[in-house]
């Protein structure tokens, strides 16, 4: 009996190993494994974080404005020291305007998406755990926004909106919404019949609290997949949306200009003779769909149950 009482001091040394020093170091380990088995993840995140950087200092980093006409700057001007990326027919540096409307498509992509995801999920969660009429209803709203062409939808929105930033995100967000619910949902419905959320009902937890506390940890991994994956999606489309003229307007002075209004017919006419005014904005626009692509495939192979074995 004397030497089962003297056991106790083994486990109170056991428990005061820093539990911080040892979050950090599975953490570092953990970001190890990453970039070693996910070299494209690590490579797209770079790229992302790159444009956010010179997003972020946009007036910093433009040698030139993006919007005042030079009549001393040389017209579709090629690429030179002093114009690494060329000037277009009204003298403008075409680089300041590629850094500048790295702001446009980060900003409408990324905050289209978070509405938008957040809203979907939201709703996915609570059809997913009450079920019945209002999971019924819900679904049959869904559906019919989804059974609507994705662009003609948002052209229309953008039509009776108006050209505008928030308006752009506003109509971004409704169609992501639909598909962010489903998925949830369906994320939902799988953690509804497990059996830690039967022990919280038998305790008596409310409905809210399970919810958030109980089944929303367990379908954050899918809400993170969705969204790195759909930033992309929704910063092409706000690219169409501005290459009809329907997203930033051209003489916003807040937001300067954008990929998609570089794109415009007008610039596209000079492709044979100066083609790099529709090259450099094109490109920044395929990388950073690129990046955000690949970063959402990193993180599925990192989070989802079925394929972190093999990460």
């Amino acid at each position: 009996m004397t030497q089962e009482l003297a056991t106790p001091p083994v486990a109170a040394e056991v428990l005061t190993v820093p539990t911080g020093a040892g979050a950090v170091s599975r953490g570092l380990t953990a970001l190890r494994r990453w970039t070693r088995h996910q070299p494209l993840g690590l490579a797209s995140l770079v790229i992302i974080l790159i444009m956010t950087v010179a997003a972020v200092f946009a007036p910093v980093l433009a040698p030139h404005s993006p919007t005042k006409t030079d009549l001393n700057a040389p017209r579709l001007q090629a690429p030179t020291r002093s114009y690494p990326f060329g000037t277009d027919s009204l003298g403008r540096d075409v680089l300041s305007q590629v850094i500048y409307g790295a702001r446009v498509s980060l900003i409408a992509g990324v905050a289209a998406t978070v509405l938008g995801s957040l809203v979907g999920s939201v709703v996915g969660l609570v059809a997913g755990y009450r079920g019945g009429a209002f999971d019924l209803v819900v679904q049959q709203i869904m559906d019919g926004i989804m059974a609507i062409p994705a662009l003609v939808l948002l052209l229309l929105i953008a039509t009776i909106l108006g050209p505008s930033m928030w308006h752009v995100i506003e109509a971004l967000s409704l169609v992501i919404m639909p598909y962010a619910y489903r998925v949830i949902r369906s994320g939902a419905l799988i953690a509804r019949a497990q059996s830690y959320v039967e022990a919280a009902r038998v305790v008596g937890a409310s409905g809210p609290r399970i919810v958030f506390l109980h089944i929303l940890p367990n379908v954050m991994a899918l809400i993170i997949v969705i969204a790195s994956i759909t930033v992309g999606g929704a910063m092409l489309v706000e690219g169409a949306l501005s290459f009809l003229g329907l997203g930033i307007p051209t003489d916003d002075p807040t937001w300067k200009t954008s990929w998609g209004a570089m794109l415009s017919p007008r610039n596209l006419g000079y492709m044979e003779q100066d083609p790099w005014l529709p090259i450099f904005p094109g490109g920044a626009l395929m990388l950073a769909v690129l990046a955000f692509n690949l970063l959402g495939d990193s993180l599925r192979d990192i989070l989802d149950p079925r394929l972190r074995g093999s990460v």
